[in-house]
């Protein structure tokens, strides 16, 4: 059974595509639920349009990414720790801290946007990503310095 995609799922498409399904999955779950339509050229047309204002929609927010991403290249961020032997700090520096130093310095920056993998724990410089957009994942500099 063939359907059109009103909205991303998971395994199946983004908005807009055309997909073939077994009939138990789209009349039971896909079609009550409101992610999926018949495949009519009345509906074809009307996906269209959202996929236009959709994708309007997303280039506006791209671009906006863009820009603030233009800006977090051009930021380094320093953090004083107090250090053990071995150069290994006492604490560690993690997403909730950047994202902070990040805030006082005027970007709107959630803890959840820093993709920081595990904290930092030793001193150095580090290149940390902030996930911004899924096109868009400017670096931010991140020194660690011995206090």
């Amino acid at each position: 059974m063939e359907i059109i995609l009103r909205q991303a799922v998971e395994d199946l498409g983004k908005p807009g595509d055309v997909v073939n399904l077994t009939p138990g999955y789209a009349r039971n779950y896909l079609r009550p639920r409101g992610p999926a339509y018949e495949p009519t050229p009345g509906n074809l047309k009307r996906i269209q349009q959202e996929r236009d204002r959709l994708e309007a929609a997303e280039n506006e927010r791209r671009n906006a990414a863009q820009t603030l991403a233009d800006r977090l290249e051009q930021v380094s961020l320093t953090f004083s720790a107090r250090v053990g032997e071995e150069g290994k700090l006492f604490g560690s520096v993690t997403t909730a801290d950047i994202a902070q130093q990040l805030e006082t310095q005027g970007f709107h920056i959630e803890k959840r946007q820093v993709d920081l993998h595990e904290p930092i724990k030793a001193l150095g410089v580090y290149r940390i990503p902030i996930r911004l957009h899924a096109d868009v994942k400017p670096e931010v500099r991140v020194w660690v310095i011995k206090q």
